[in-house]
């Protein structure tokens, strides 16, 4: 596996990594159809922050995260791996690299507001629970925040 930072060429392959990613939890099509918009990579979205992807040694993409920077706080806004990669230590490789990145542009501390099907996952990254905030896509629905200080 390596990681590059995502170019505009890779936004519809990200786009669809997002998509694959979501319907994994079962949500349904009009849960996904209401993401349609927030899942979606686009040249603007890579020139927000840092979207970094990790594929195969053959260009097969298996995951991505994307990083914004706000002062000295870092916010993942997404972070996607193939279902077919669960488990396999590829999450905790792209967090890593998230993390290296954060602290490469000078962030004192990084934030999710994670699905609740990953909460988990980022707890097992040392993330604590720092309350919760609205969707931007599901109104009445509410997402948990997390936070760890690097």
């Amino acid at each position: 596996m390596r990681t590059r930072r995502a170019q505009a060429g890779d936004v519809e392959a990200l786009t669809a990594l997002a998509h694959r990613a979501k319907a994994f939890w079962g949500y349904d099509n009009a849960f996904l159809a209401a993401c349609r918009d927030g899942l979606t990579v686009s040249p603007a979205t890579l020139r927000r922050g840092e979207t970094w992807l990790a594929e195969t040694s053959d260009g097969r993409l298996l995951g991505f995260f994307d990083l914004r920077l706000w002062g000295r706080r870092a916010e993942i806004v997404s972070l996607f791996v193939d279902p077919c990669t669960h488990k396999s230590g590829l999450g905790r490789r792209l967090w890593a690299k998230a993390e290296e990145r954060a602290l490469a542009l000078g962030a004192a501390m990084i934030a999710v507001d994670s699905d609740p099907h990953a909460v988990g996952f980022y707890e097992r990254m040392g993330l604590a629970h720092a309350g919760r905030v609205p969707s931007e896509t599901i109104p009445g629905r509410y997402l948990p925040r997390l936070i760890r200080a690097l």
